[in-house]
């Protein structure tokens, strides 16, 4: 490991934990950064899934969940972050460039699945800051769009330089091989600002609110309408409650449901 990480030890593996490199770092500003690792062969997930990402702390390594950002066909691994100046983890992980070796979890799991889902016609994937990250996995899924009829990712930042994977989402998605011609049809991508003059702007409530998140259909329907929500803490405690004055029940891989949210990330 490099001075960077503030480490200067090899990495070695364990059961738990295979050895991984970074195979690419961006840095959208200074609060938030995206990078990418090399994927063993071994290693199977599915689309929504998390992972323990780490570097070593003395004898031990310090590791934390991080949501897998790439399709489950990808070769790679990708994850979005923000940076804690004084995090335990982030404080170093910031600092990682392209040769770097990190420590990944061998087994990924999670609850922001279809599996959890109970079937349906219109899938909505809400999202704030980081919590994009299981959904640009989930919208890159050939298997997704078989499921159902519209997909909607929403994903609320605050400034317009948050909004990353902007321009994958926005034109590149079109020429994914795979998903590429039915993501036209049926894919959603609507972001929005909070602080910052942009197109569309409010918080996701305000948006499900006045109409904009419909985009004149019908409002939801605990029937045929299906969510997965990933963000910060309030909001997912505020639409978990709004779901579920509405009908809505939670799902699991147990009991798949009408709505999920990432039940390691808020406790």
């Amino acid at each position: 490991m490099s001075d960077r990480t503030g480490e200067a030890q090899t990495l070695a593996p364990s059961a738990a934990l295979s050895v991984e490199t970074v195979v690419r770092v961006h840095h959208w500003n200074e609060h938030l950064f995206s990078f990418a690792i090399t994927r063993p062969a071994s290693f199977r997930f599915r689309s929504g899934e998390f992972v323990m990402i780490g570097l070593p702390d003395g004898q031990r390594p310090l590791l934390r969940a991080y949501s897998i950002a790439s399709p489950a066909y990808a070769e790679e691994l990708d994850f979005l972050s923000i940076k804690v100046p004084d995090g335990p983890l982030t404080s170093r992980l910031q600092k990682i460039q392209p040769g770097d070796p990190l420590f990944l979890g061998r087994k990924p799991t999670g609850t922001l699945v279809a599996d959890a889902l109970l079937p349906g016609k219109r899938l909505f994937l809400l999202s704030t800051g980081t919590g994009l990250a299981p959904f640009l996995s989930v919208a890159r899924d050939p298997d997704i769009y078989d499921m159902f009829d519209e997909i909607v990712l929403v994903h609320s930042v605050r400034r317009v330089s948050d909004l990353a994977f902007r321009d994958e989402l926005e034109a590149r998605l079109a020429e994914d091989p795979l998903v590429g011609e039915v993501a036209a049809e049926k894919l959603r991508y609507l972001p929005t600002v909070t602080r910052e003059p942009f197109h569309t702007q409010g918080r996701i409530g305000a948006l499900i609110d006045d109409g904009t998140l419909f985009a004149g259909g019908p409002g939801f329907d605990a029937a045929t309408d299906r969510i997965m929500m990933c963000g910060s803490m309030d909001m997912i405690r505020d639409f978990a409650a709004r779901f579920d004055a509405l009908g809505f029940e939670e799902g699991s891989n147990a009991k798949p449901g009408a709505y999920v949210i990432e039940r390691a990330f808020v406790g």
